[in-house]
């Protein structure tokens, strides 16, 4: 039974320690280290958001009119094609209106397949303002 005896010993032992512990030790006050200057993040949408500038002759008769046209990707909804426009290009959008064209199905010979479908979008400018979507 001195087995039994050793291990109440260590607990009246390790009682009193706990006891005396609080009392001995005080925390010295330590300074709170200065708060970090707040960054604020921007986030990038325009690679989320836009795949190209669409140019065929609609396009180019748009752009006389302060219109440019977008794709975008499915889903994209017309306050995130705003925000990407307007951060890539750094000018003012009015107005955003977007149109899904639709699959079409497509014969190569005996083979039939489709063409995908994709999402574009309108997009109206501040006058003034106007974007060179082909470098000369």
């Amino acid at each position: 039974m001195a087995l039994l005896n050793f291990f109440k010993k260590k607990k009246k032992e390790e009682k009193k320690e706990k006891a005396k512990a609080p009392e001995i030790q005080k925390e010295p006050s330590v300074p709170e280290p200065p708060k970090k200057r707040e960054v604020q993040k921007r986030i990038i949408v325009a690679p989320l958001v836009l795949k190209s500038a669409q140019v065929s002759e609609k396009a180019t008769g748009l752009a006389r009119d302060n219109q440019y046209v977008f794709k975008v990707f499915p889903g994209s909804s017309k306050q995130e094609i705003k925000k990407a426009v307007e951060e890539v290009y750094g000018v003012e959008v009015v107005k955003v209106r977007t149109i899904k064209v639709r699959r079409k199905q497509r014969r190569l010979g005996r083979t039939l397949g489709w063409r995908k479908g994709y999402q574009k979008a309108i997009v109206t400018l501040k006058e003034g303002q106007k974007i060179e979507i082909l470098p000369r």
